[in-house]
């Protein structure tokens, strides 16, 4: 969400309207910029943009130092849209994150020693950590019901 372009007074990304039907961005001074290329990332397709109305725009010092502004769209662009408009609509969920997940995750990661794993190789970490996460939940099981009330109910 912080940009250079932010940073400096200029238009975001954000201000850069998509329609996903023709494939282009709408500048905020309304010209459209066309996807002209694409490339592959870390393994993810980046899609790039602009608009050849930029060296003729009357508000291009508001949105550029250069010559053209050139935008970049992931290949999963939308997704992360649906995403963030998801998490804008739910201010809550962090706090029911918070009371939900931190305080097992810390139990953990105390448990553990700090941050590492006492195994190597993808398999045996998960083993230790599924390990770790039954432990864990026998113990609070233990706590709420108690230690015969837990027997009984693993007998049945």
């Amino acid at each position: 969400m912080i940009s250079n372009s932010t940073a400096s007074g200029r238009f975001d990304k954000r201000d850069f309207v998509y329609e996903p039907k023709h494939d282009r961005l709408r500048c905020p001074a309304g010209a459209y910029a066309t996807r002209r290329f694409t490339s592959i990332e870390n393994g993810m397709a980046i899609h790039k943009y602009w608009s050849s109305a930029c060296p003729q725009c009357p508000i291009r010092s508001a949105c550029t130092t250069s010559k053209y502004r050139r935008l970049a769209r992931c290949g999963h662009e939308d997704v992360v849209e649906r995403l963030q408009r998801r998490i804008d609509g739910m201010p809550e969920a962090g706090r029911l994150r918070r009371q939900t997940v931190e305080h097992t995750f810390g139990t953990l990661k105390s448990w553990m020693g700090a941050a590492h794993f006492l195994t190597r190789t993808l398999p045996r970490v998960r083993t230790e950590m599924r390990l770790q996460v039954l432990a864990y939940n026998l113990k609070r099981v233990m706590q709420i019901l108690g230690v015969q009330p837990l027997i009984a109910a693993m007998r049945a």
